[in-house]
Formats: C-alpha cells, sequence, structure tokens
C-alpha cells in the first residue's frame, strides 16, 4: 500500500511541474488554484492504494487505529446558549461567534476527534428563508473558521452540508437546482479548507447525491449520511429507500464514506450499520439521537442518558462503525460517555 504523508497543505509557485507519484489522485481533485503564481496541494485528497479499491488518506489514517470518536448536537447545544424560535443556527456565526465556539471547544474537550462546523443550513435556500441568501460564503467561511480555532491541533474539522429544505417529489425544486445550490455552498465550504465535508441529514436519497457530487467536486473527502426512520423496522428513507440502496448509488456519487444521522436512538442504528457493512468496504459515519424527542411543558428533551447511550457502542462497533458520535439531543457528556466505551475496547 502507497503511503501518504500526514495531512497538510503544500505551497507550490508556478510553473510547476508535476512528476509520478506512487499514490492515486482522482482526476479534478487534490488541486486548489490560490492566486496567479501559486497553488495548494490538499495532501489529504490523495488516497491509499489498497487491493479491491482505494480509500482517501486521511479517512484511512483515522481509522487505523479504529473506531473514531466524532462530537454531539449542534443545533441542541445552540438553543441551550440562547438561540430564539424563529432564528438560524448559521446566522450565529457571524452574530455569537463566541457560542457557536463554545460548542466547538466543549466537543474537543469531550475528547472529539472529529468536530463538525455551524454550517448545517447554510446553503441559499435555507438561508434565503431569514433574508441571508446573499451570505452563503461569510456564514460558511465563518463557520469553518470557528471549528478550527476551537480544534486547534486536537481536531479535525469536518464541514456540514444539510437539506435545502426542498423536496424534490413535490415539484417545488428541480435538480438542476439543487445542484447549482449545493455546489455554491461546497465551493464556499472549500475556500476555508475543512478537513473533509459532511453530507447529513438527507431524507431524500437524490438531494443526498446531488448534494454529494458537489461535495466530491471540490476535492475534500466527503462522507454522506441519510436518515433513516420509515417502515416497519425503521430501516428505510423517508422515500423508502434501505441502506443497501443508499450505498450504492452514494458510492456511485464518489463519496469517501457513507452512514446514518438523526432519526431514532442508538439501538436503531445498530440492524442498519450491519446492513450497510454488509454492502460496502467503505468507512461508516454513525450519529444517533439521544432516543426520540418529547414535549414536556413547552420543551423538547430527550429521556435517554450517556451511559444508556453508551452501552449500545460496543455492539455498533461491531456491527462495522467506524466513526461514532451523537445527534440531536446529545452533548458534551455523551461524547464523554462514548469516548470511555472505546477506550476500553
Amino acid at each position: 500500500m502507497g503511503i501518504v504523508p500526514p495531512p497538510c497543505h503544500i505551497w507550490i509557485k508556478k510553473p510547476f511541474q508535476s512528476e509520478r507519484m506512487n499514490c492515486i489522485m482522482p482526476r479534478d481533485r487534490g488541486f486548489m488554484i490560490s492566486g496567479e503564481n501559486s497553488f495548494v496541494i490538499r495532501v489529504p485528497s490523495l488516497t491509499y492504494e489498497e487491493e479491491g479499491g482505494t480509500m482517501n488518506a486521511l479517512i484511512a489514517d483515522l481509522i487505523r487505529g479504529g473506531p473514531v470518536l466524532t462530537d454531539g448536537s449542534w443545533g441542541t447545544q445552540i438553543i441551550k446558549r440562547g438561540l430564539k424560535p424563529r432564528e438560524l443556527p448559521d446566522a450565529w456565526n457571524l452574530s455569537h461567534p463566541d457560542k457557536v465556539e463554545e460548542v466547538a471547544r466543549s466537543y474537543v474537550d469531550s475528547g472529539s476527534r472529529i468536530i463538525l462546523t455551524n454550517t448545517f443550513g447554510a446553503n441559499r435556500f435555507v438561508l434565503g428563508n431569514f433574508g441571508l441568501a446573499d451570505q452563503v460564503s461569510e456564514i460558511n467561511i465563518r463557520g469553518i473558521e470557528i471549528s478550527r480555532k476551537a480544534a486547534g491541533s486536537r481536531a479535525y474539522v469536518f464541514a456540514s452540508m444539510g437539506p435545502s429544505g426542498k423536496l424534490l417529489a413535490t415539484g417545488n425544486v428541480t435538480e438542476n437546482e439543487l445542484a447549482e445550490t449545493f455546489k455554491e455552498q461546497a465551493r464556499a465550504i472549500a475556500q476555508a479548507v475543512p478537513d473533509a465535508i459532511i453530507v447529513e441529514t438527507m431524507m431524500d436519497l437524490t438531494e443526498a447525491c446531488i448534494a454529494a457530487a458537489a461535495a466530491v467536486e471540490t476535492g475534500i473527502p466527503v462522507i454522506a449520511c441519510m436518515v433513516f426512520e420509515a417502515g416497519k423496522l425503521k430501516d428505510r428513507t423517508m422515500m423508502g429507500n434501505t441502506p443497501e440502496q443508499a450505498v450504492e448509488m452514494l458510492s456511485g456519487v464518489g463519496v469517501d464514506g457513507v452512514g446514518a444521522n438523526c432519526g431514532q436512538g442508538i439501538e436503531g442504528f445498530i440492524p442498519i450499520c450491519r446492513h450497510m457493512r454488509a454492502a460496502t468496504d467503505l468507512p461508516i459515519w454513525m450519529k444517533a439521537n439521544a432516543g426520540l424527542p418529547e414535549r414536556v411543558n413547552g420543551e423538547v428533551i430527550y429521556r435517554t442518558t450517556p451511559d444508556e447511550f453508551a452501552a449500545s457502542v460496543p455492539e455498533l462497533v461491531r456491527a462495522g462503525a467506524n466513526f461514532i458520535g451523537g445527534c440531536c439531543g446529545t452533548d458534551e457528556e455523551f461524547i464523554r460517555a462514548i469516548g470511555n466505551v472505546l477506550n476500553n475496547l
């Protein structure tokens, strides 16, 4: 297996004559132009060559030592810090960057090796609902900068891309419109050079593939995740797709990993992970909710405790998960509990 240097950015003056490298760089991936006289090679875009296929170098390096601890919820934590009912969390990157950094830093301090960014809804469609459609670049770049500041040298930063809030099935958006919207966000994200991109909380597999394709075009590693909460066994997407179908379609787009997040508690993620692992050798990303939400006295609560959540982690690892964290209702206490279990496997 060809080995690539640790993730870094190498600035090279033009003109540049490339030499044959003992690794693979997918076509149109790995280079970002920066200015008239120089460009940067993103080493994480290189891949290891392995029997039967390739794996992104950064992703391979992360999972080599076993399952990787990611982070917990962002929306829930920003709400705890004062987000008002009709405010957009992503807008806090500009108005309350200190509060957003608190969330990111809390996960780093709790042991997360990967933290996400407060950019889940930072696409033109979602931002447009709040009069912020012209601030796609600023909000995405700032979100990554905030997480990068909190992470320092202790954690990697994976930029979040969520759904558009539109439904192809109802005809209120076209595939071309989605493609342009996600390309705009992906280009903005790429300007801030995160370590990877997470396309997450996708309910429509077609939309997920469109978003993932836009992210893949940047040359940055991409992991794409679906929500499975429908069907008799709660193992289908809203549109009825199985985990195997999701793996097949997302793999065809060229993602570096697949997974599931949100929708239900961790127990339900175990069979979903098994189905995904049976269908692919790609790394698998799993972030479950702290159970199902309940509304009590006007407040949304989750009843699963950190220890209860963490008790299912060994089985999730046996099912094939490579990246494990939490989604809605989870916080730094959940991450500590998961980390304690992973450290003792």
